[in-house]
């Protein structure tokens, strides 16, 4: 197939391009490159060193002797760019990674809030908008996320995007209908995430449109082919915006930093390999919706675990000791997350655990490139309020110079 890949510079859109290239797709990449330009402005850097996405792709052809195609686009404010260059190349399919996925970045300023909506919507709205104009039926698969439903507990494995409810008509009986399971965003982020699955359901239902949505966990490793040169890895975010928790945690271990668990460490999280995320993403494209059907949703993950527990099996298989630190975040202090996952794991997905995978996986590279680490950015001090601001630590190892009193 030929393939467009909307963020394919990414933490996700890079190892996809190289797995369905790799696959033998004909992969175009559409990247604004804003990844790298938030880099800039936080003024961190990936712990993996990371080429240009021209010196990437240069090796990738080398090693393979397939070519990725990269194009200068922006998704949110290129309509016009975007829409041409669909009507010229007609992908067989997109896969739509080109947001802004930090949940902290979005909470930073109301700056950030105004960038991650404009930016995150507008894109998914442009795209959609498009594909309807050009009369393209090519199958859309956008990389969507947990948190969509929120973290609350019910006490019931959340389904796969629908919900089965019981409705009482004015006449006193009972009508059974399949809704969206109720969306609970935790922070600007996961809202327009929310936002993107009603653009979905609306563009699915009124154009036609196929439409699969990947509800994603935290997703952490590499790829067999991000391993097959030193130029092609992966990026690997650390810091207290972008890093995820368990990136944070390993880093933190290999530097001899204090993992930082905010809060009870009672939020439950769920996980996925990434070599199992770009082979979902994969069994997607060989499973698309009829045309007319409904959107397509799919759990993408493979277990769940407490950020406390998490620490805790880190501490000790590292010897770090963690520190308990006031949450930047406005949520329940414990929460249960059961999910459902079968589709994937009927269409044949054996997943990675962290148990299995975990000390091979990342410990290594964490420990290898230590030595580019910026201690001041691993706090995570994004608050999600002014009152929460307040309270945060900015200095877990206590080495912040005391004035004299």
């Amino acid at each position: 197939m030929k393939i467009a890949v909307m963020g394919g510079d990414g933490f996700i859109g890079w190892p996809t391009s190289l797995h369905l290239s790799d696959a033998g797709h004909d992969i175009h990449i559409l990247d604004n490159l804003s990844r790298r330009w938030i880099d800039t402005e936080l003024g961190v850097q990936s712990l993996t060193p990371m080429d240009s996405i021209q010196e990437r792709t240069r090796i990738w052809h080398a090693e393979t002797g397939r070519r990725i195609h990269f194009n200068l686009i922006d998704l949110a404010k290129d309509y016009e760019l975007l829409k041409n260059w669909l009507s010229e190349h007609r992908p067989d399919a997109v896969i739509h990674f080109a947001e802004q996925r930090a949940a902290p970045y979005s909470m930073k300023s109301d700056r950030h809030k105004n960038y991650t909506v404009n930016n995150n919507v507008s894109a998914t709205h442009n795209l959609l908008n498009a594909l309807t104009e050009l009369n393209l039926d090519a199958h859309l698969i956008h990389l969507g996320t947990m948190g969509v439903y929120g973290y609350s507990t019910v006490g019931a494995a959340i389904p796969e995007g629908y919900l089965r409810v019981g409705i009482e008509t004015s006449g006193g009986e009972t009508v059974n209908q399949e809704i969206l399971y109720p969306s609970n965003p935790g922070s600007i982020y996961h809202m327009t995430k929310c936002l993107d699955q009603l653009l979905f359901q609306f563009y699915a239902k009124n154009d036609g449109l196929r439409v699969t949505d990947l509800h994603q966990g935290i997703v952490w490793a590499h790829t067999e082919q991000t391993r097959r040169h030193a130029q092609l890895i992966n990026r690997f975010d650390y810091d207290g915006d972008y890093g995820t928790v368990l990136n944070r945690f390993l880093i933190q271990a290999a530097i001899g930093y204090p993992l930082t668990v905010h809060g009870t460490g009672g939020q439950t999280r769920a996980f996925i390999h990434i070599q199992d995320s770009v082979r979902c993403i994969e069994l997607a494209l060989k499973n698309p919706p009829a045309r007319g059907a409904r959107v397509e949703i799919f759990n993408q993950m493979t277990e769940t675990h407490r950020v406390r527990d998490l620490a805790e099996m880190i501490a000790r298989m590292s010897g770090a000791n963690i520190a308990w630190l006031p949450n930047p975040r406005k949520e329940a202090a414990e929460n249960e997350l059961i999910v459902r996952n079968e589709k994937f794991r009927d269409l044949g997905l054996d997943p990675i655990t962290l148990e299995a995978g975990l000390l091979g996986e990342i410990v290594d590279v964490a420990k290898k490139f230590a030595y580019r680490v910026d201690r001041a950015r691993v706090p995570a001090v994004s608050a999600w309020t002014k009152d929460i601001a307040a309270t945060i630590n900015h200095d877990p190892e206590g080495k912040r110079l005391k004035s004299v009193s």
